[in-house]
């Protein structure tokens, strides 16, 4: 990858390294706190959250690469002024605060009462989530290409 290439992207690896440092910042809170902010909702309640939770992570995650996927494809297509490292920009922070909401899945369930490994599973979903839809520049690239085609006319030239 060039120079030009990395600087393209720059913008966008921050938002992933934000996702990081937020998911290491939500362990560390947990761990330092621990009892602090854990409040006692009992089993059975706490049983059925994590069960909804856990299923709308396992939800959440094709959902995103859908989500992406259509994003990118309205990158491409849809008119307007903004460049394509602009565009791939909003596609980059949608798909990760769906990704950092799965991480907040592991926080609520420490709060709520849960262990560390509830905190850990979530955390680990996220950061695999986080990697999974990281930025590529190949999908910069074809944001660039269907961009400069004759049939994307931008808003401000129709």
């Amino acid at each position: 990858m060039s120079m030009a290439e990395n600087k393209a992207l720059r913008k966008h690896w921050w938002v992933i390294y934000g996702v990081v440092l937020t998911v290491l910042a939500y362990n560390l809170i947990c761990h330092y706190f621990d009892a602090q902010i854990q409040y006692d909702i009992g089993d059975d309640k706490r049983v059925l959250i994590r069960t909804l939770l856990y299923i709308a992570a396992i939800a959440l995650l094709p959902l995103t690469n859908l989500l992406r996927f259509v994003l990118i494809r309205l990158n491409q297509t849809m008119p307007g002024d903004k460049t394509a490292e602009e565009r791939y920009f909003t596609t980059i922070v949608s798909t990760q605060l769906v990704i950092e909401l799965i991480a907040s899945f592991g926080l609520i369930m420490f709060i709520l009462g849960d262990g560390d490994n509830t905190l850990y599973i979530f955390s680990v979903i996220a950061l695999l989530g986080a990697g999974l839809h990281r930025p590529k520049q190949q999908d910069l690239d074809s944001i660039k290409a269907a961009l400069q085609t004759p049939n994307h006319v931008p808003k401000g030239r129709r």
